[in-house]
């Protein structure tokens, strides 16, 4: 077990200084800024080393990838023998592996989205999640929550909250927000013009903000009416994050298009996509090549994938989530009490949190005092006084207290440095 206050120096400098070299200066100061200059060892579970051996508790799961715990023995074995026995395939051919990742995929989602897409990251399956809806609709229009994040590509980055957007404008046009949870302000933007209506039902790299289920029921009730489609963003929601398998669950949501995302394989191998309703995969039916992805429905990677579905199947973390949403929450808290003066909100839902300190730099600190005292966390993205806790779905609950003790120790060191 790491100890309580553990060092921060590590043999990384070298590669750190290449890294600013070639990669970017900003990157690296970046990185440092929120104690994540280090390199990463092994992994196991809830723990990753970095490369003196120094041991952390993950709550950051790359990205809330990693659902099942860091490397997998099952997932690895999956990888290792589809190497061995397969390749990426070719993309436009079909394969028995992309079959029966299709055909299990069908079986977990909810019974409507019986119709899938695979594709290599988040942001490419919102970008081919778009241009699906605006073939099918003819439609120009795309309303996007406002605060969210859904990537960095063209679509993507358009219907996102980036505070860097700006230095690569003129972006896709005819994207139009909607206030968060204003219901008043529905039928205003979502007319007869538009072709979706994308939402997050969490926006997890907005604080964790949470829609309100009513909000979102009435988004959907709105793009049933002008004949939308409703787009919702699960790629760090899915999977039993919240305590459901999907989030849409807990607000009773039929979306016409689910985006997931690389939990989908376990963070064992790089896969996103998306799944639909077979309305919808009309307008494949009659442009089958709208989308093309080099290595989406990789042979290896949806062998991992269709070993990773039947680990969920059978582990059912989402269970696990759901038992220790108020274990979480109990201890955010408590955390929020404790320091008052620097942490002005905390929220949990399921194995996913956030703490919301005053300033940027507070959320700053709190992540490196985190990993001094043997815990990861991240900055979010667009609200970056905010700190994401994102644990793996198979954290034990006594490994959930050691996380909630360093971040309460992170805390304390945190308090009297900020005024």
């Amino acid at each position: 077990m790491a100890p309580t206050n553990q060092s921060t120096e590590t043999s990384a400098g070298p590669l750190m200084d290449q890294a600013r070299k070639v990669f970017s200066s900003a990157l690296v100061d970046g990185l440092a800024n929120v104690g994540l200059d280090f390199l990463e060892g092994e992994s196991q579970g809830a723990f990753i080393l970095d490369e003196d051996g120094n041991r952390y508790l993950d709550a950051y799961a790359s990205g809330a990838s990693c659902n099942l715990g860091r490397r997998p023995e099952a997932l690895a074995k999956a990888l290792e023998t589809a190497a061995l026995e397969t390749d990426q395939g070719n993309f436009v051919l079909l394969s028995e592996e992309k079959a029966m990742l299709a055909e299990k995929l069908a079986g977990f989602m909810p019974d409507h989205l019986g119709c899938c897409y695979f594709s290599v990251v988040r942001g490419e399956a919102m970008e081919a999640a778009c241009k699906l809806a605006r073939g099918v609709t003819g439609r120009p229009n795309l309303a996007a929550v406002e605060g969210a994040w859904h990537g960095d590509t063209g679509f993507a980055l358009s219907l996102s909250q980036h505070a860097q957007k700006h230095l690569f404008e003129p972006l896709i046009p005819a994207v139009e927000p909607i206030p968060f949870d204003d219901r008043d302000a529905i039928e205003r933007v979502v007319t007869e013009n538009a072709a979706a209506v994308i939402v997050e039902t969490v926006q997890v790299e907005n604080g964790c903000r949470t829609a309100d289920p009513e909000f979102l029921r009435a988004v959907q009730q709105q793009c049933r009416r002008v004949g939308a489609l409703l787009i919702v963003d699960e790629t760090q929601t899915g999977f039993g994050r919240t305590g459901k398998r999907f989030s849409i669950e807990h607000a009773d949501l039929r979306p016409d298009i689910l985006v997931f995302g690389e939990a989908i394989c376990g963070g064992m191998f790089n896969m996103s996509g998306l799944s639909f309703t077979s309305t919808v995969k009309g307008f494949f039916d009659d442009h089958p090549l709208i989308h093309l992805c080099t290595f989406g429905g990789h042979d290896i990677g949806c062998r991992v994938a269709t070993e990773a579905l039947d680990g969920y199947e059978t582990i059912r973390p989402w269970r696990n989530a759901a038992a220790l949403e108020g274990q979480l929450q109990k201890s955010l808290a408590d955390l929020q009490m404790r320091h008052p003066e620097v942490i002005k909100n905390v929220v949990a839902t399921g194995l996913l949190g956030a703490v919301v300190l005053s300033e940027p730099d507070q959320a700053a600190g709190f992540c490196r005092r985190a990993r001094e005292n043997g815990a990861i966390l991240k900055q979010g993205r667009v609200d970056s006084a905010s700190v994401i806790v994102r644990p793996p779905l198979t954290i034990t609950r006594e490994e959930l207290e050691l996380l909630t003790t360093r971040m309460r120790r992170a805390g304390e060191q945190l308090t009297g440095l900020f005024p």
